[in-house]
């Protein structure tokens, strides 16, 4: 029995058209594996006619440290006001 895709995919789906430096790359969807690794489950926003539809493995992109980001802009901002104040 094949899962639902999870959270986050194992592989992007790009449709390829042309070669080289010049190839346009479209993202057409998304690929999760089967629990049982036999197989994977594909979900296409579109199907191309034309070209090649390539599959890369996804690595998602580090979240954003937020926390670091919100407690120095506060601290930034009342030394800048005490710097103001003399």
């Amino acid at each position: 029995m094949a899962t639902e895709p999870t959270n986050s995919p194992a592989f992007m789906l790009y449709r390829v058209d042309g070669n080289g430096p010049e190839a346009r790359w479209t993202r057409i969807g998304a690929a999760w594996p089967n629990k049982d690794g036999k197989g994977f489950n594909i979900l296409c926003d579109a199907v191309p006619l034309q070209g090649r539809i390539v599959m890369r493995a996804y690595t998602p992109k580090p979240k954003a440290d937020t926390d670091a980001t919100t407690d120095a802009a506060p601290a930034a901002k009342s030394a800048g006001a005490k710097a103001g104040a003399r």
